[in-house]
């Protein structure tokens, strides 16, 4: 007795416990008694924006670049055949995007979204799929051109890349990871030469901090008036996603080879037909030129532009240590009034340029300056 006596008020007081902290708690809250909070209104109201709120300046202009251009914007996938771990051929689907450039159904791209592809099929946006042609590709630019027969075209306008400033508002429409017809918005971040993961080189490639991801490739980028001015083309990221800086081509090394890419399937080099050394202030006044920069003619190839032209190569032997070069010809400094200082700029404005133009050539002969007009050859290889 004097056991059960303890036992049972211990249960007594541990049941009310039980009953003020847990059941009564929960069964009012558990809505038990719903009488005490639930209300039953005539009816419900709601805090509603008010109706026809307009928009601002900015957001009409995203809008409108947007409708301007989405039709011209295509989704290309590119099918390949590819060897499996027992060599097997598999195939291999990729995509990518494009925008048309004529009525004719002329579509510009990079040449990585259709590289080694043996069936090529663009999406438009109207979500219309049609065969694809390859026309001409440009690997060294990353730049590729295919066709389709589509009627009632509406070609992309394409703008000027030349006087870009860094801080410029742009846009980028394309299909990143698939999802058709995306808008992003940034700015020009950069103005740069860029290596592209097959080791070209990209000169005065647009960065930007507009999202750029997989699927953007080709698409293009375009300023504030909704005209292109780029290629998208690659972004540095160690996800293989946007981490606010990607690359673009600009339009004018692309305008510079669309004649070539669409007659003739391929791209003829321009080439002036010189070797050079670039000339630093240091080296310039120890052979005592009478500038400070500048490309020295060292050979000029025998009938080749600038022979035509009769541009000079050095006749006198010197060392630049241990090198061999000639002395005494004549010093580029400016292509078409911009200023040339080493083989980048030259390089540079090559690109811009195709086999058959005539450039005007600042050079000095001795202490005499001068402009000379050469007719560009094609090259054989890069120059």
């Amino acid at each position: 007795m004097k056991v059960i006596r303890p036992l049972i008020l211990a249960l007594a007081i541990a049941g009310g416990f039980f009953y003020f902290t847990t059941w009564r708690s929960n069964s009012q809250v558990g809505g038990l008694h719903p009488s005490t909070w639930l209300s039953h209104p005539a009816q419900v109201e709601i805090t509603e924006a008010a109706p026809g709120e307009s928009l601002d300046g900015e957001e009409q202009n995203n809008i409108s670049v947007y409708k301007k251009n989405i039709p011209s914007v295509v989704n290309v996938t590119s099918r390949a055949m590819t060897f499996d771990f027992f060599y097997g051929l598999v195939p291999q689907e990729g995509q990518g995007s494009g925008f048309v450039i004529d009525k004719d159904g002329h579509i510009l791209t990079n040449y990585h979204v259709i590289a080694e592809a043996r069936q090529v099929e663009v999406t438009l946006h109207n979500r219309k799929k049609y065969k694809a042609t390859v026309v001409g590709t440009d690997p060294p630019h990353d730049l590729a051109v295919i066709q389709i027969k589509a009627p009632d075209l509406i070609p992309a306008v394409l703008g000027d890349s030349r006087n870009l400033q860094v801080g410029q508002k742009v846009y980028a429409i394309g299909n990143p990871f698939g999802l058709a017809g995306t808008m992003t918005r940034g700015i020009v971040s950069s103005i740069r030469p860029v290596r592209e993961p097959n080791g070209a080189t990209i000169d005065e490639a647009i960065q930007t901090d507009a999202a750029i991801n997989p699927g953007n490739s080709g698409g293009p980028l375009m300023n504030w008036h909704g005209e292109v001015i780029g290629i998208n083309t690659m972004i540095l990221s160690n996800a293989n996603q946007s981490a606010g800086i990607g690359f673009a081509i600009p339009i004018n090394t692309a305008k510079a080879v669309l004649n070539d890419l669409m007659t003739l399937g391929r791209v003829r080099r321009p080439a002036l037909g010189v070797r050079t050394i670039p000339i630093s202030p240091e080296l310039a006044d120890e052979i005592g030129l009478p500038a400070d920069y500048g490309l020295l003619i060292i050979q000029v190839t025998p009938g080749g532009s600038a022979d035509s032209a009769g541009l000079h190569a050095g006749t006198e032997r010197a060392y630049l240590g241990n090198t061999a070069i000639m002395l005494g010809g004549d010093l580029i400094v400016a292509i078409d009034d911009q200023k040339v200082q080493d083989e980048d700029d030259l390089s540079q404005m090559m690109n811009n340029h195709r086999a058959g133009d005539t450039v005007k050539i600042t050079i000095f002969r001795s202490k005499k300056k001068m402009d000379v007009s050469v007719a560009l050859g094609e090259a054989r290889q890069q120059v």
